[in-house]
């Protein structure tokens, strides 16, 4: 022991406690370290992201569900409470990508419309 009172090797070279139970090496005998983080199994974890947008989008695709042809969903600008129209729209058009569900958008100085719309019908090629 030196004159600082801590006992060798229970230090890494980058100041991090590596005391785990054992010699301080790995089963291949190269000097193993601790980690930086916490780690968890896999299958424990939620997969799948609800980012800030996830209430507001949800509550569109469920409107959308049930919406008459020829309608379009009304989504008063000021009940965004501050969020931006970009950051809302971008939101709603990953969740309609990811269910292969078609819709159009438009804003107002008061709405944000949404509404579903039909795959455009390719011309059928006739034989000259």
């Amino acid at each position: 022991m030196g004159g600082n009172g801590k006992k060798a090797g229970n230090h890494s070279s980058n100041g991090h406690n590596r005391h785990n139970g054992n010699n301080g090496h790995g089963s291949n005998g190269e000097a193993m370290r601790s980690p930086h983080f916490a780690c968890k199994l896999i299958s424990t974890i939620p997969h799948g992201r609800k980012g800030k947008h996830n209430l507001i989008v949800s509550m569109i695709l469920d409107d959308l569900e049930t919406l008459e042809p020829e309608k379009a969903v009304l989504i008063p600008l000021a009940g965004l409470e501050g969020e931006k129209i970009e950051n809302v729209r971008s939101a709603l058009n990953r969740a309609t990508r990811q269910r292969k569900l078609l819709v159009t958008t438009a804003t107002d100085e008061k709405y944000f419309y949404v509404w579903r719309t039909e795959p455009r019908k390719t011309q059928p090629i006739t034989p000259q």
